[in-house]
């Protein structure tokens, strides 16, 4: 069980973590407090982006910035500190030079580079080494949930996007879809994108829509890879999807294998892959069982005729439909956000 200042400390670098999301992909959002023997914060940090500091050395650059000797002081944080030399150096090595002599890791790194020797190599350099309790672990893993997904399945963790009305149309018959949900839905839609390394679409919504498909209703730091399947090769060259700010890809004619595209963007550094698309796209990957959340926002209106959340396989019954858990349901402006997992 945490100590009470353990408890507050985890609560700090949880988010300070939080506040990583849009910076650090391909690497995990990370934060780090410092503690003296009494309780008192001497130093703290999040990991900043690829090829930069990690939280452990930015907390520790911290406490010698404020003037504060942490020999003898706890770190906690939020994932076990790497082992391995990266981009960067170990950040277990830093913590050791430093003179730490206790840390409290929320969760061991999934990476097989890491994978508990972190904190191996603390202990066998005396120093004490626990984990934190299992609230604790889960929140860390939520928030590195696309990291965890990569190091454990060589794939992103895959968020499925669709804004529907009450009856369960995503657009009228002819495609047009602005706007069933409100400013304070499109504006949480974008925080959701903010956290992909990726957005994929397809070229259906490209020519019907003409999206950006970039976060730009919430600060960011970095614009996540667009991506849009054009197996037919129909991409207008002037769309707005190709444009800045942020890269895009088109992906064309004979790569149809999702599963395998999967496997690429996950060897490609991608952890959350931010799917929102048209029907027979999102048909394809519910089809595939390459869903892993459905964010759905649902809008107090009535559509009457009008385009699914997604053309699926026909079912022979009902006990081969598919099942989801609902993980969460809030209200966003005049909307209701749903979030859900496969049962």
């Amino acid at each position: 069980m945490n100590s009470p200042a353990i408890a507050a400390a985890l609560r700090q670098a949880l988010s300070l973590a939080e506040q990583a999301i849009g910076l650090t992909d391909p690497n995990p959002r990370v934060g780090c407090v410092i503690l003296a023997p009494d309780g008192r914060e001497l130093g703290a940090g999040h990991t900043q982006p690829a090829g930069q500091a990690h939280a452990e050395v930015m907390a520790l650059r911290d406490a010698a910035a404020r003037g504060h000797d942490v020999r003898g002081a706890t770190a906690v944080v939020t994932l076990e500190p790497c082992s391995h030399h990266g981009r960067t150096p170990p950040c277990c090595d830093a913590l050791i030079a430093g003179g730490i002599a206790r840390v409290v890791a929320a969760v061991e790194d999934p990476n097989p580079q890491v994978a508990g020797q972190g904190l191996a190599r603390l202990k066998a350099a005396g120093i004490q080494v626990e984990l934190a309790d299992a609230a604790a672990a889960e929140a860390a893993s939520e928030l590195n949930i696309g990291f965890f997904s990569r190091m454990r399945r060589g794939r992103p963790f895959v968020r499925l996007k669709s804004a529907i009305s009450l009856d369960g149309r995503t657009a009228l018959p002819d495609g047009r879809s602005q706007w069933i949900t409100g400013e304070a839905a499109r504006a949480d839609g974008h925080a959701w994108r903010k956290r992909a390394g990726a957005v994929l679409t397809g070229i259906g919504t490209v020519l019907a829509d003409d999206p950006r498909m970039d976060v730009r209703l919430v600060p960011t730091a970095r614009q996540p890879l667009r991506i849009v399947l054009d197996p037919q090769g129909r991409m207008p060259p002037g769309a707005r999807i190709l444009q800045p700010p942020g890269e895009a890809r088109v992906i064309g004619p004979g790569r149809h294998d999702l599963a395998a595209l999967m496997a690429e963007l996950g060897g490609q550094g991608i952890n959350e892959l931010h799917v929102e698309a048209g029907p027979t796209l999102s048909g394809a990957f519910l089809d595939a069982g390459l869903v892993d959340e459905l964010l759905v926002y649902q809008a107090p209106m009535l559509i009457g005729a009008g385009r699914p959340l997604a053309d699926l396989a026909d079912l022979t019954g009902l006990d081969a439909a598919r099942r989801w858990r609902f993980i969460e349901a809030a209200q966003i402006g005049q909307d209701l956000r749903l979030r859900l997992r496969p049962k």
